[in-house]
């Protein structure tokens, strides 16, 4: 049985996105492990010169490490994934590289009718970065929409069709995590070049 992590992608107390993950992981117990994280109380990053992590980072960058994949849910403030998880992502990648070549699936909950549409696209380019170079299954927004509305008192999806696509997104994400296993001809490469990238010798 795979074991995924599933981070919650803010630092709000009450979220619908965390919702979404505490859903997923009783509605594919029989599939997969799927554990939560939180990044609340994760520092701001402030690119410490001796590379010091806070161990609340690098006990969730074992935790990513340890995993066959990660799902992020994030929410959308102004159009883009908020600050809280984009934070994090900062100290994931200041020297350590969790993500490499690692299986993730993104999705996202809102209030309002797009479903977080465009702060998924904007974490996918952030996932893209070369200190990350985390492997994205592509062509896969969960997007819940009216997500105050989404869950019952049992903390249940109540709409068919949003848990029939998120079956089926969850399914093709289990697929991708076995291809992804077998597509290990790079990876110590993909590390490498994460670890010796720096902004500053690529913008000479």
């Amino acid at each position: 049985m795979r074991n995924f992590l599933a981070i919650v992608g803010t630092n709000s107390e009450k979220s619908t996105n965390r919702e979404l993950l505490k859903y997923m992981k009783k509605h594919f117990a029989k599939q997969t492990n799927i554990e939560l994280a939180e990044i609340s109380e994760l520092p701001m990053f402030n690119k410490p010169e001796d590379m010091s992590l806070p161990i609340e980072v690098q006990h969730l960058a074992d935790k990513i490490e340890a995993s066959d994949g990660v799902i992020i849910s994030t929410p959308e403030y102004d159009h883009a994934a908020p600050a809280a998880l984009i934070n994090a992502l900062n100290w994931l990648s200041y020297g350590i590289y969790p993500f490499v070549d690692k299986p993730v699936m993104v999705t996202g909950a809102s209030y309002g009718t797009l479903g977080s549409s465009r702060a998924q696209a904007h974490l996918r380019q952030i996932l893209d970065a070369p200190e990350l170079k985390a492997r994205v299954m592509p062509s896969s927004e969960y997007l819940l929409s009216h997500s105050l509305q989404a869950f019952d008192n049992q903390e249940n999806l109540v709409n068919i069709d949003d848990i029939t696509r998120l079956e089926g997104l969850f399914q093709d994400f289990l697929v991708f995590v076995e291809i992804s296993k077998q597509m290990n001809g790079a990876h110590a490469q993909n590390k490498k070049e994460a670890i010796n990238f720096s902004w500053e010798s690529a913008e000479r």
